[in-house]
């Protein structure tokens, strides 16, 4: 066994934080994540910097806030210059490697001709798979398709026209991502190397196209199913984006418009995405699995979390785009490894997916990046600091981040502490105001209400404070005037 400890960091796509049994969910079936919970320390209020996938992936990659890395959009490319958490643990004496998604350069089919563009990200096998389509001459999730003789084959689903589905889930983009994880963990094993690993499935991500089988588990719990967190009329006093997407997903113009779809459609559509979610859980037992039987489990930090989440229909809206609900926002976030706590301790503390960086690098036993602007976890994690405190607050971002919204152009941003929650919408003199302990479904826009002038002085000012704070911290001054 190596000195060093591995690390095994799972990041799904677009996955909110009450998906999974030990989140409250009782739809699911998670029984390996509710096991790894169990064997892990649970983050119950764990925040990514974005709610958009480039944005994010990058700040917690580097450890720095979108704003920082000026990569603050989809479609915008990472600078050369900014530095990822593996390309640190690469020269430290890592072996690296990543399957499924990065993201942190544009994708589109008319941009990325192969590949996405990469900078020195340290990863050393690269099994690329952007998205489940095949867009691209060269993807591996299509080349593994391939060699297993195997076409991906989506079907309709007949009960809802928004659901599609695959034969099998062998036909899955996550079996994929788990199978290319598998043969890297066994390769590291047979030459005792220490190494990382990014696993990054596409699921839960929409298209919204889980296995047939897996979907069919809910139909008979289908009446049972929560519709969507919405009362009619909330939109009204909040931020215009939410009133146009409202009426169509990404500024308008696409799929999903709340109001032209009936119970059943939302009823199957939150069916199709959990159960992707009961294919990611299914899958990472077979990684779990794979871990114990080649005997690294116990020299191996695992990480388990999502970019961003999903309104899936809450407050009127479907996928993502300038919103700081905590659908949007809020992510699962499961850490187990060597010396840590693994006893199932749940967390309240308010955390970032931009601490992640720096608490990697204290377990390989690396000094942060003077750049990184995260705090480690670590004392929590291994129970030298209390699990009730991290954070005063959480800042989140979107600067235009989507290309959907122009009149007005989006851009946002988010402090929320334990109790409240504030959203400038910048250029609209507006935003909203949450007593998240009165009101935790954020249906109440208290933005303008007299009685939280003081609330609002007071988030408005710590919000300014983070824009202020997370400024880039290089470069470093050079002179004493």
């Amino acid at each position: 066994m190596p000195d060093k400890p591995n690390i095994l960091w799972i990041c799904t796509d677009q996955q909110r934080f009450d998906t999974l049994g030990c989140y409250g969910n009782p739809f699911v079936h998670t029984p390996n994540l509710d096991r790894l919970a169990e064997q892990s320390v649970l983050f119950e209020t764990a925040f990514s910097q974005c709610p958009v996938c480039t944005p994010s992936r990058s700040s917690f990659l580097t450890g720095r806030y979108p704003r920082t890395t000026r990569c603050r959009q989809n479609g915008q490319s990472i600078p050369e210059d900014e530095v990822f958490v593996t390309k640190l643990l690469h020269d430290a004496g890592y072996v690296c490697g990543l399957s499924g998604k990065l993201h942190t350069s544009p994708c589109h089919p008319s941009v990325c001709h192969g590949t996405e563009r990469r900078i020195d990200d340290g990863y050393d096998q690269f099994y690329w798979s952007h998205d489940p389509g095949d867009k691209w001459p060269t993807h591996d999730y299509y080349d593994w398709l391939h060699n297993k003789g195997i076409k991906r084959g989506e079907q309709p689903f007949p009960d809802s026209k928004y659901v599609q589905t695959l034969p099998s889930e062998e036909h899955s983009q996550t079996t994929y991502c788990i199978e290319r994880a598998m043969t890297f963990i066994h390769r590291c094993a047979e030459h005792d190397a220490p190494w990382a690993f990014s696993l990054n499935p596409f699921d839960p991500h929409h298209a919204f196209d889980p296995p047939r089988e897996d979907l069919e588990r809910y139909r008979d719990k289908i009446d049972e199913i929560p519709l969507p967190n919405y009362v009619d009329g909330e939109l009204d006093n909040k931020p215009i984006w939410q009133q146009i997407d409202h009426g169509g997903s990404y500024g308008g113009k696409g799929n999903f418009a709340y109001n032209k779809m009936d119970d059943n459609d939302h009823r199957w559509l939150t069916a199709a995405y959990w159960a992707m979610v009961d294919v990611i859980d299914r899958q990472i037992g077979r990684l779990l699995d794979c871990l114990e039987e080649t005997g690294q489990r116990d020299n191996t930090y695992i990480i388990f979390t999502s970019d961003h989440g999903e309104m899936l229909g809450d407050h009127g809206i479907y996928l993502k785009g300038p919103f700081f609900y905590e659908p949007a926002v809020r992510v699962p976030l499961l850490i187990s490894g060597p010396g840590l706590r693994n006893d199932g301790s749940r967390s309240p503390a308010l955390v970032e997916l931009v601490d992640l960086a720096p608490t990697i690098l204290e377990w390989a036993g690396l000094d942060a990046s003077p750049a990184m602007q995260g705090r480690s976890l670590q004392t929590l994690l291994n129970g030298n600091a209390s699990l009730d405190q991290h954070r005063d607050d959480i800042y989140c971002e979107y600067y235009n981040s989507m290309p959907g919204h122009k009149d007005p152009p989006a851009h946002a941003t988010m402090v929320r502490t334990s109790r409240h929650k504030l959203v400038a919408a910048h250029g609209t003199g507006g935003g909203e105001l949450y007593d998240l302990e009165t009101d935790p479904n954020e249906t109440h826009n208290l933005w303008n209400h007299p009685d939280h002038i003081a609330v609002q002085l007071d988030l408005l000012t710590r919000l300014t404070d983070r824009m202020a704070w997370t400024v880039d911290p290089l470069p470093r001054r050079e002179a004493g005037f």
